[in-house]
């Protein structure tokens, strides 16, 4: 399996699982808190989390030979953190139960596989474009922030281009972490200790109100924000997912370690186009090999709890936005480059574009869905003007 391992592979995993925590997880606290846990249970809640990223993302990269990986809900912790407040813990184990059936069930059935087919390349590849698009812009209002920082790291990265394109990913996190640590960049009031999390079994009850407000929003948030963008994202790195293989995954290991606190996993998108794009590997046959890199290094983190999470709260925002807006460059042309090809497509594909970067959202369902059904619609009007 880990022959040709390269350099490339354990940066891109790397990078992948410093976007994922940085980005999300003072949520994931903020949701913890609202249940009233204690610090082992915090800690609990990382090591599922951790682990279950880790190790569904390794079972579905081995076995398909795919950069298929997986990744916490970020949207439905941002659904719980408006939901939870008055649920008991019990009772939000229970709904997260709930979601993780739905989940095995959804993926079981194949219909998520069947509609993520109907889907026009050009509009996949748009719609993915505009999800990483808001990355690329980060990084210039990290201008704004550290200036001399990000400089340094967009000259390492056009020098790196220039001359030694494969290494131009390493050497802008390297000259990055460098100078953070020589400017003193580095944040240094948070406070962590190392120990190894223990797994604390919370007994889950089920009630109405908790498995129609908490259990049954956060499973289709789950299937509408984060596993069709995932989909969308590995189709358009050009392979052929399998869906419903992954899904169901996903939602076994919800279930397995929902007692703990892994409240939902699912296909991830932005971290998984990190993986799956030309920056990994110019090879797509063994990308993979960033998402077991990925997987590994996200079950070191998990054991550590909550600990380990301080690590990458002190790493500065500038750092962090710029190495994924700079390593997602390429995803991103390729990306608009292949939605905009087709002239026939090209309306419906920047309807899905501009949907997506305006992050609209109606009746809870986020701008990346809304993007796809306006595109789809766009697309069948004017393939019917269109029409000899």
């Amino acid at each position: 399996m880990f022959a040709g391992f390269k350099l490339s592979h354990l940066v891109s995993g790397c990078i992948a699982v410093l976007v994922g925590y940085t980005g999300s997880v003072a949520i994931i606290f903020q949701a913890i808190e609202l249940l009233g846990a204690t610090q082992q249970q915090a800690n609990s809640w990382m090591l599922a989390l951790g682990v279950g990223m880790g190790l569904s993302g390794l079972i579905l990269s081995v076995r398909y030979r795919m950069p298929i990986l997986t990744a916490w809900s970020t949207p439905g912790a941002a659904l719980l953190v408006i939901s939870l407040n008055g649920i008991p813990m019990n009772e939000a184990i229970g709904a997260f139960l709930f979601c993780g059936v739905l989940l095995t069930l959804t993926g079981m059935t194949g219909w998520f596989e069947k509609l993520s087919h109907i889907i026009p390349d050009a509009i996949a590849n748009a719609m993915l474009a505009g999800i990483l698009f808001r990355f690329g812009l980060e990084i210039f209002p990290a201008m704004k922030e550290n200036l001399p920082l990000v400089a340094a790291m967009c000259l390492t990265y056009l020098i790196g281009k220039r001359w030694l394109p494969r290494y131009a990913i390493p050497s802008v996190l390297t000259v990055g972490t460098l100078f953070c640590w020589i400017d003193g960049a580095f944040i240094t009031n948070v406070e962590f200790t190392f120990s190894v999390a223990k797994p604390v079994l919370i007994v889950p009850e089920f009630s109405l109100i908790a498995l129609i407000s908490i259990g049954l929003p956060l499973y289709l948030v789950t299937m509408t924000s984060q596993n069709m963008p995932g989909v969308v994202a590995l189709k358009s790195a050009g392979y052929a997912p399998p869906v419903s293989a992954s899904i169901t995954v996903t939602g076994i290991t919800t279930i397995l370690l929902a007692p703990f606190g892994g409240y939902a996993f699912n296909l991830a998108a932005i971290t998984a186009a990190i993986c799956a794009g030309p920056e990994a590997d110019e090879a797509s046959e063994t990308r993979y090999k960033a998402v077991v890199v990925a997987g590994i290094v996200y079950c070191i983190v998990g054991l550590f709890g909550a600990a380990v999470i301080g690590l990458f709260l002190i790493t500065p925002k500038a750092l962090v936005v710029t190495v994924a807006g700079l390593a997602l460059l390429g995803t991103i042309g390729n990306s608009l480059s292949a939605a905009l090809s087709q002239s026939n497509q090209r309306d419906a594909a920047l309807v899905t574009f501009m949907t997506t970067v305006s992050g609209i959202a109606f009746f809870n369902i986020g701008a990346p869905v809304w993007a796809l059904i306006f595109g789809l619609l766009v697309n069948a009007a004017l393939s019917k003007t269109r029409a000899p």
